[in-house]
């Protein structure tokens, strides 16, 4: 081998460890530590890594935010086509059960009614006069029966038109607050159009979620804390009911809970933090 071939194979090898060195090195500080196990373990004298069982999940740790909501609500919409006479109750007003909150301007359907009730006059008058002829043999059977069955139609009619002036006054189903009034008077409504939403703000709840681990010691009735962000106020609540199934992927449970007791500065939307721990 002559001297020129040694220097060649020497700069080589010294480019080839020179490109090597820093790929070493990163994969040796890549590589993850291992713990060094105890006297037992017989690789070294640090303390072994032993997970803490009692320790609290991850839902645990973090804080339970709760939202109060009504526990009645619903919206008030038209059953007929009609313009809105009147809107007893404004928004953000309170009301009773069976007061009026919307009444229509129903003249047509009056005038309607009124129409159907002279043909019922009519054709129980005609009725009547069959019956005397079917009993001088005048008339046949068939006519009798045929004049009776208009008779019975003209009473359906009247029926059916008793019924949509029913739908000119929608009276309110239970007691509560208007939250929304989404119409005006004197505006032309088409059925199914909606009118108000009410909510009953007499009892509010709290809907929320929690640890499946509670369900160890949960049960409807215990009392608990809710601290709420706009007044700045803790109030006693009690749960009502706890969910039929467990999330499977954060562990947790949805419950309900009702405030105990009166506050008139509580009203639905405010949100804040559940106290609550096990008895």
């Amino acid at each position: 081998m002559t001297r020129e071939v040694c220097r060649t194979r020497a700069w080589r090898t010294r480019w080839a460890w020179a490109l090597a060195l820093p790929w070493l090195a990163f994969a040796a500080l890549a590589q993850p530590a291992v713990p060094a196990l105890g006297a037992a373990g017989g690789v070294g004298a640090g303390p072994a890594f032993i997970p803490n069982p009692a320790a609290p999940s991850r839902m645990e740790r973090q804080e339970i935010r709760a939202q109060l909501s009504p526990r009645r609500y619903t919206m008030i919409s038209a059953e007929i086509g009609a313009r809105i006479q009147r809107l007893p109750v404004g928004e953000a007003e309170a009301f009773k059960a069976g007061d009026p909150l919307v009444e229509f301007d129903c003249s047509v359907q009056q005038a309607q009614r009124r129409k159907a009730m002279a043909e019922l006059d009519a054709s129980q008058a005609t009725h009547r006069s069959n019956e005397q002829l079917l009993k001088l043999n005048s008339i046949g059977p068939l006519e009798f029966e045929l004049s009776r069955a208009g008779m019975a139609r003209s009473q359906a009619e009247l029926g059916v038109h008793d019924a949509l002036l029913e739908k000119c006054r929608i009276a309110a189903p239970f007691a509560g607050r208007v939250a929304e009034q989404k119409v005006r008077e004197q505006q032309v409504v088409q059925p199914g159009q909606a009118l108000l939403d009410i909510l009953d703000d007499s009892s509010l709840e709290l809907e929320f979620l929690v640890p499946s681990a509670w369900l160890r010691w949960l049960k409807a009735g215990q009392a608990l804390k809710v601290t709420i962000d706009e007044t700045r106020k803790t109030y006693p609540a009690r749960f009502t009911r706890i969910g039929a199934r467990v999330d499977p992927v954060s562990q947790s449970v949805k419950v309900a809970a009702t405030i105990d007791g009166a506050f008139p500065e509580l009203i639905a939307g405010m949100s804040g933090r559940v106290i609550s721990s096990p008895p």
